[in-house]
């Protein structure tokens, strides 16, 4: 897959606006119910960089990072900064927030995933692009050691242990990610006139599957 290992501007990723998306399939039935169906396992994310910018110089930047990436041909990394991180909001992440796997004495490999809970109901969301040096885990309430007990892939978000953990040890993590995105335009539009009138340009990102 092409993709650069590179941070799309925090700061101008900070006045955009978007989310996830679901897709869903409705068959409306002869006696009124309906039967629904999705094709996706998981939420695809959208965004508009556009409306981060708040200066020429921040037209600029995004011009730059948009060659940089040859328009739509590489991704790269998007904070979302109304969810980015493992924890609530209003808190730091610990190495206990997020459950990722239970240990069998065999398994060295676990994928970080964030857990979004409604009532009885959850989704489990793979994170694949943990920041580096914000990643922790923990084994059963008790805080693991960084390249001694376990390493990271920024790149994919599994965490490998150096040695299997027991049978039944519950294992945790706790970290900020980014979002893996594309471009979801090859173009471009703007000018100092109308950029100087209010009216910013419409640069859409999408969330690419990993």
């Amino acid at each position: 897959m092409s993709f650069h290992e590179v941070q799309f501007p925090a700061n101008l990723s900070f006045g955009s606006i978007g989310g996830p998306e679901r897709r869903s399939e409705i068959v409306t039935l002869a006696n009124g119910f309906e039967e629904r169906n999705t094709p996706w396992a998981h939420s695809r994310r959208r965004y508009d960089a556009g409306l981060g910018l708040r200066s020429l110089k921040d037209i600029e930047r995004i011009v730059a990072f948009f060659e940089a990436r040859r328009g739509e041909m590489f991704g790269f990394r998007w904070k979302d900064w109304t969810d980015y991180k493992s924890s609530p909001a209003d808190l730091a992440p610990d190495f206990e927030d997020q459950r990722i796997g239970e240990g069998d004495g065999e398994t060295t490999g676990f994928q970080l995933t964030k857990t979004y809970r409604s009532g009885e109901h959850a989704y489990v969301r793979p994170i694949s692009k943990p920041v580096l040096g914000t990643v922790t885990i923990g084994f059963s309430g008790d805080k693991m050691t960084e390249g001694v007990d376990w390493t990271v892939d920024p790149a994919t978000g599994e965490v490998s242990f150096v040695t299997a953990p027991d049978t039944g040890v519950v294992i945790t993590a706790g970290y900020e990610f980014d979002v893996p995105v594309r471009f979801n335009t090859d173009r471009i539009q703007t000018s100092v006139a109308s950029f100087q009138a209010g009216e910013v340009p419409n640069i859409p990102v999408i969330e690419v599957r990993q």
